[in-house]
């Protein structure tokens, strides 16, 4: 794909007109991943050129930034990353490395600095480039954008590509014109584990994300309409930010009206377990490791003896064989963060219909603007403030 702008899937005949844009959005994903693979095969000297002569560096540190569904990208790559990279990789937030850039940013080695970011305008997103050069002798900048006219790419990006640096494009149309993240945030994390793990198996994901749309929409569905008011998502590792991002996307597409909560199975049972009730849904996204993958069924055993079978969801790839199991077995082998842009897959069906149950409009869950697409209002300090 010479061209990252190409046209992208329409939306599903079915989709709800209330949410024309999320619903393609979300059905669009195997299709978009697609043309992003071709695209980095296209890109692929530029991009190996850049990176190879950074990750032979033993004393490089890698700090993936972003903010809210952004930053979780962050934190679903890094556990992955340092162990296959065998590197420092630190998740940190924009909105945690600007207020705090003296703590996040102590360290004067030599650096690159990730950013992920659908529309590239965040005050936090911009900010957070700026700080890093200014407090780091050597950094270098990744920037993974969705929006061609945004901020970082014009600063990064095509002939005004500054030194140290590259930026890359995803597809058209993963700029997701609904109000939550979908499409932008699995395509970005496609790109960053294709390019800095190496081992990626983009069409292999594409190829069970489509198998499985169908289903997990019907799904989705039939689970909006057992009068849930809570959902829990808890995930290990790489998992556990699948599950912030999770429990975010429910909040933002249900305008806060389903509460939802995320933490470690092995976490939960230390305080977090009160939330329950008998109309909480659990979600427990289980692991292709198989030493944590005990811990995660552990959870499940329990929940299942304390609440409805029904209300206690797994979502995993290595074919569990009940009726409260989604699972993609075409995909058992890979790491946990590789396959992490199919199981949001499974997250987005649920905040999709729990906000078509409530008889909102997930395009636009906040008509008075209460909460924006862009964040808006953050004055930006320096630091000789």
């Amino acid at each position: 794909m010479s061209d990252p702008r190409a046209v992208v899937a329409s939306p599903p005949p079915d989709a709800d007109a209330a949410a024309l844009w999320t619903a393609r959005e979300i059905a669009q994903q195997p299709d978009v991943w697609r043309e992003l693979a071709s695209y980095l095969d296209a890109h692929r000297s530029r991009v190996d050129g850049f990176l190879e002569p950074l990750l032979a560096r033993d004393d490089l540190r890698i700090v993936l930034t972003g903010a809210g569904t952004s930053a979780f990208a962050g934190q679903i790559l890094a556990p992955g990353l340092a162990r296959t990279l065998r590197l420092r990789v630190d998740a940190v937030a924009t909105t945690d490395l600007v207020g705090n850039p003296r703590e996040y940013l102590a360290e004067d080695v030599p650096t690159l600095l990730v950013s992920f970011a659908r529309s590239g305008d965040s005050p936090e997103s911009l900010a957070a480039v700026r700080l890093a050069d200014e407090l780091l002798t050597d950094c270098h900048h990744l920037v993974l954008t969705c929006n061609p006219d945004g901020g970082l790419y014009r600063s990064f990006g095509g002939e005004a590509g500054r030194e140290r640096s590259l930026a890359l494009l995803m597809p058209a149309g993963t700029n997701d014109r609904g109000f939550a993240m979908t499409s932008s945030v699995t395509c970005m994390l496609v790109a960053a584990w294709t390019i800095l793990d190496g081992e990626g198996d983009t069409g292999l994901l594409a190829d069970a994300a489509a198998d499985a749309l169908p289903d997990l929409e019907k799904r989705a569905r039939a689970l909006a309409e057992d009068g849930t008011d809570r959902v829990v998502y808890l995930g290990s590792g790489p998992l556990g930010g699948v599950a912030r991002e999770s429990a975010l996307k429910l909040i933002e597409l249900t305008a806060g009206r389903v509460v939802s909560y995320f933490d470690s199975p092995l976490g939960f049972r230390h305080g977090p377990k009160s939330v329950l009730t008998d109309t909480t849904l659990v979600v427990v996204y289980l692991s292709n490791d198989p030493y944590t993958r005990r811990y995660d069924l552990d959870i499940v055993r329990e929940l299942r003896g304390t609440l409805p079978a029904e209300r206690v969801l797994s979502v995993g790839c290595l074919g569990d064989a009940d009726e409260e199991s989604w699972s993609f077995p075409a995909l058992g082998h890979l790491p946990d963060a590789a396959v992490a842009p199919v199981l949001l897959l499974v997250a987005q069906h649920i905040a999709l219909a729990q906000s078509l149950a409530l008889g909102l409009d997930p395009d636009n869950p906040f008509p008075a603007n209460e909460v924006n697409r862009v964040v808006k209002g953050v004055t930006i300090h320096g630091l000789d403030q």
